[in-house]
């Protein structure tokens, strides 16, 4: 599978409807939220695997170099992708941590609300688009 498949698998996942007058991260959107983030650990854990075996299976070094060139980096380039889902699943377990503990949906360096098109658009989100903004110009400007 290539890296698209996740990218379609999110933006594919039913969105959450919420009922008139509900609460923002209620039981029921919660619930939502997790079966969502077990599901797209899930499948990158799949993929994982899926590379592992292809890694095994196709390890044969080609005679020719320029076929062992194309093999070698096509298996880098997969690594690479692999290695991005590995981080991207400890995202995705924090945000299982955070709902679990009552925190998830809220903003780490304000406290407010997210929202629920941005948590669906990105369920690891752990800052508001305003806070994200900052942190991202404070790190153009070196202010970690």
């Amino acid at each position: 599978m290539d890296n698209n498949n996740t990218v379609d698998f999110i933006e594919n996942y039913p969105m959450y409807e919420p009922k008139d007058g509900e609460e923002y991260m209620s039981a029921d959107m919660l619930e939502h939220f997790k079966s969502k983030l077990l599901a797209w650990k899930d499948q990158l854990i799949e993929e994982a695997n899926s590379t592992v075996t292809h890694l095994k299976t196709d390890s044969d070094t080609p005679a020719d170099p320029n076929d062992r060139a194309s093999m070698e980096e096509e298996f880098a380039l997969e690594l690479r992708t692999r290695d991005r889902e590995r981080k991207l699943i400890a995202k995705i377990e924090k945000s299982l941590k955070d709902i679990e503990s009552g925190e998830y949906g809220y903003c780490k360096m304000s406290g407010d609300e997210i929202g629920l098109p941005r948590m669906e658009a990105r369920p690891t989100a752990t800052l508001t688009v305003e806070m994200k903004r900052k942190q991202e110009i404070r790190e153009k400007q070196g202010v970690a």
